[in-house]
């Protein structure tokens, strides 16, 4: 029972990662983007062409990975959102509908529909902790997860450029007044997200096989997390993946894993039923 929640936490953690870039671009701009799990899948196609393709040690490939995905967020911003942001909230939802099928289906032109695999930065191995088994890459997710919600936490409390992501975030035209380069944090937003995704394809190539619809999938779960914990929260964010990884692999374990996707969407039928808003009741605000 303790390996299955072990295993089910790591999970969680990549549908928390993933819902992060997701709700990081939302508190933002008021804006889903339903491309970010196709982001992710860039991400981990990225680290494949790069440790595999071109014989990149892994760390070389991690980095030249970021280069190559907040290059990819400048243009998915330039393309997809700015453009359209004093549209209705509609347009932008279609736009980011568009930007997802054509990731998809440029994944599948360049890579082709084979699913790749990526090596882990800890390798194959497994550590014995009190009796539990838990492989290395569990750990490193756990310990990636964790620096990258505490690091927000710091970046956004304790920093200029995270102050004027938040002030940018709560009122536009107010932020402007104030002298900040709202085109500026906008594309910023877009940048940030886009490493979070690379940095969670990277967690997934090695835990899952990358292949062109492996994005929708895991955007799926990571919204089904993001509204159980909260919409816009990001602890319900953290609860909600966690709470669903685990729901996740106890039912795959203990019942049957033909049921598996089924449970997500009933426990978020449950959820809505019972608390609308979410575990940590975040109001959801009308902007979409």
């Amino acid at each position: 029972m303790i390996q299955e929640i072990v295993s089910g936490l790591s999970i969680g953690c990549i549908y928390a990662l993933v819902g992060f870039g997701f709700v990081l671009v939302y508190n933002a701009v008021g804006a889903v983007n339903f491309a970010h799990g196709e982001l992710v899948m860039f991400g981990g196609y990225f680290g494949y062409a790069f440790a595999i393709g071109m014989a990149m040690p892994l760390w070389l490939a991690l980095i030249t990975s970021l280069v190559a995905m907040a290059l990819l967020g400048i243009l998915y911003n330039q393309v997809a959102y700015y453009p359209m942001r004093h549209q209705p909230a509609v347009t932008v939802i279609i736009a980011s509908i568009g930007m997802s099928i054509m990731l998809r289906n440029s994944a599948l032109a360049i890579w082709g529909p084979d699913p790749v695999r990526l090596n882990s930065f800890l390798g194959e191995g497994i550590v014995n902790i009190g009796g539990v088994v838990i492989p290395r890459h569990q750990l490193l997710i756990f310990a990636v997860t964790a620096i990258v919600f505490i690091g927000q936490s710091f970046f956004f409390s304790r920093t200029s450029i995270g102050r004027k992501l938040e002030a940018t975030a709560q009122d536009q035209e107010a932020a402007q007044l104030m002298g900040i380069d709202v085109k500026w944090m906008i594309t910023l937003t877009f940048i940030l997200a886009a490493l979070l995704a690379a940095v969670a394809g990277f967690l997934v190539a090695p835990l899952w096989f990358i292949e062109p619809n492996v994005g929708l999938v895991i955007i799926v779960k990571a919204f089904i997390a993001i509204v159980i914990g909260g919409f816009g929260s990001i602890p319900g964010l953290v609860v909600g993946g966690l709470f669903l990884g685990v729901t996740e692999v106890l039912v795959a374990s203990h019942l049957t894993s033909e049921y598996k996707d089924v449970i997500s969407y009933f426990i978020l039928i449950t959820v809505l039923l019972v608390l609308p808003q979410g575990f940590f009741g975040e109001k959801i605000k009308e902007k979409v």
